[in-house]
């Protein structure tokens, strides 16, 4: 069988069982039967269908159920072309907590079939970052109105705090939170996390893990009541703690751990520090460990430094629970929340840019939320599905090509004997 036939053959095999996995058809649907055209499963897969095509607008999602083959309209249902007007008129009047639950859903049967077992460390680590997107309108709960320069009106600021499982081979979305619009990333961390926990329990993670925006006492005191483990990064908004983080570790030369990455032109070289001398330091009484990553760019061809940072950061794991090279891979792992999702939503989805709703911040989440899980089928195909080395590393544009060739040219030929995917029937 040609190469581009077997990953046409696998993408459709994937398609045909991972959007069960999410349970769109449990998403309550707020229309009236009366004059429903549309079934609210046949719209949710078409916006997915088209997110994982690489479209940038329901406008372009349209096209493409005019475009697609028979074959994949009889695999997703999708019996006409759907309007675009139509898919936002849906979209609109949805729960964002029910596309959250899909989100959750989508997780736990990863997790069953063991797609989702930490790479590299002894437990899940899941990193929580804040993300904004800029749209049109703004509202009391779901997008918070900000002022352009004089002369120039306002704008709404849609804003979520995203839960990555960052210590997985595919670093999948597990939750999106909106972050109301009276609050910000700190003080919607507690609940964001007890949610977490509440949602996935004890199996999933153990360590959270979040920038210097998040971290406080009170809520690294959250994270021990929950019976899990935090790395958080410090800065000058923690003085104290930065002082002493500093005192302890910043003249020290000998390295525990180090990497060297070739990047471009550049090598790029990363050291860690760390100690357990900060063990209860002031009100911390489950601090136990305090860590210094020196980072340094160099032009290899002119030995010319271009970069030169150290970063800091703070953890109630004790500093034997991890090798000094997983305690660096850790604290590396947790930007990968930055590089792989929100990159990857702007700069290969064009979230920011395109966002699809423009005008209604409900809607605007319910879109985020849909490519979320768009998202988290196409990284668990290229990171876990995929069996070389070499395919994992299928750069982003050239896999969204792909899916979106397997859905206009597949045929029912290629269908022929494509087996069933076992779906898992729980998480517990």
């Amino acid at each position: 069988m040609p190469k581009d036939a077997r990953m046409s053959r696998r993408m459709a095999g994937i398609i045909k069982t991972r959007f069960s996995e999410t349970g769109l058809d449990q998403v309550p649907d707020p229309r009236r039967a009366q004059g429903k055209r549309w079934s609210l499963t046949t719209v949710l897969k078409t916006c997915i269908a088209g997110m994982m095509a690489g479209c940038k607008s329901l406008a372009q999602t349209e096209a493409l159920t005019n475009e697609m083959s028979p074959a994949m309209t009889g695999m997703l249902g999708i019996g006409r072309r759907v309007p675009d007007t139509t898919a936002r008129n849906v979209l609109v009047r949805l729960a964002p907590s029910d596309l959250r639950a899909c989100l959750h859903r989508q997780t736990k049967k990863a997790w069953r079939r063991k797609a989702l077992v930490p790479d590299g460390l002894p437990f899940g680590v899941v990193a929580i970052d804040g993300k904004s997107t800029a749209i049109e309108a703004w509202d009391r709960r779901y997008a918070q109105r900000h002022r352009n320069a004089p002369g120039h009106g306002a704008y709404g600021l849609v804003r979520t705090l995203t839960c990555s499982l960052v210590s997985s081979r595919a670093k999948v979305c597990i939750d999106a939170v909106p972050i109301p619009s009276a609050t910000n990333e700190m003080g919607h961390f507690q609940k964001t996390f007890r949610g977490l926990v509440r949602t996935y329990g004890r199996k999933l993670f153990q360590v959270v893990s979040t920038d210097a925006g998040m971290c406080s006492l009170e809520n690294a005191q959250s994270v021990i009541d929950d019976q899990k483990d935090y790395l958080f990064c410090i800065k000058a908004d923690q003085p104290s703690l930065l002082a002493e983080a500093k005192r302890l570790l910043q003249y020290k030369r000998k390295a525990q751990a180090e990497t060297i990455d070739i990047d471009g032109k550049y090598e790029v070289r990363r050291r860690l520090y760390k100690t357990n001398e900060i063990a209860g330091y002031l009100n911390w009484s489950h601090l136990r460990t305090v860590l210094r990553v020196e980072s340094s760019k160099v032009e290899i061809s002119s030995g010319k430094l271009a970069e030169h940072e150290s970063r800091y950061f703070i953890s109630s794991l004790k500093e034997d629970q991890l090798s000094d090279q997983q305690w660096l891979y850790m604290i590396r792992q947790h930007w990968a929340v930055e590089n792989q999702c929100h990159n990857t939503w702007d700069t290969v989805f064009k979230e920011d840019d395109r966002p699809w709703i423009n005008s209604d911040p409900k809607g605007t989440v319910v879109v985020m939320l849909l490519r979320r899980l768009a998202y988290n089928m196409l990284a668990l195909f290229r990171s876990v599905s995929q069996r070389s080395e070499l395919r994992r590393q299928m750069p982003w544009r050239d896999l969204i090509r792909a899916m979106y060739n397997t859905m206009i040219c597949l045929s029912e030929s290629e269908l022929v004997g494509l087996r069933a995917r076992q779906s898992s029937a729980g998480y517990g």
